[in-house]
């Protein structure tokens, strides 16, 4: 399959990037994808390898896209601050990986837990305020957090 097909995906996603260089980047992780996911078995005969390499490829191509946006702005905000108070370019990259994990950390969380997460991380507010606002009940919201703080201490400790 990747013979067959790792030219045409990174003329694919090269469209879609404008860029070579992370587009064979995203061909391969879309390759490497696909094999992880067979778990050491033979991969299965795919009746249409490219719409299937595409489904793959555009969600691959979605994350990469929202880091890289994730990044702009962080970098961003780092132009805002006064000279003296610009972080190091060191604790910028260990920052900026942080930012990554993050949002990965989140991306796993289904939209409703991690909108409740981060209404009550980064807005500060209470359960209550929450539930009012994602017109749900408290017990729910209490649910949400739960599942949120869960995966957050499953990353923190196999991470």
């Amino acid at each position: 399959m990747y013979v067959q097909h790792n030219h045409w995906l990174v003329a694919w996603l090269q469209r879609k990037l404008g860029n070579r260089s992370d587009a064979a980047d995203l061909a391969q992780d879309t390759f490497t994808r696909i094999w992880a996911g067979a778990k050491g078995e033979a991969i299965v005969e795919i009746h249409e390898p490219r719409a299937y390499l595409t489904t793959v490829a555009r969600r691959l191509l979605v994350n990469h896209l929202e880091r890289r946006s994730l990044e702009q702005a962080y970098l961003a905000s780092l132009h805002l601050l006064p000279q003296a108070c610009a972080p190091s370019v060191e604790a910028r990259a260990i920052l900026l990986e942080t930012l990554q994990e993050l949002d990965a950390l989140l991306d796993a969380l289904p939209a409703k837990v991690r909108t409740a997460f981060l209404m009550s991380q980064l807005e500060g507010l209470s359960y209550e305020e929450i539930a009012a606002q994602m017109q749900l009940s408290v017990r729910t919201v209490t649910r949400y957090m739960a599942q949120g703080f869960r995966q957050c201490l499953q990353v923190m400790l196999h991470g």
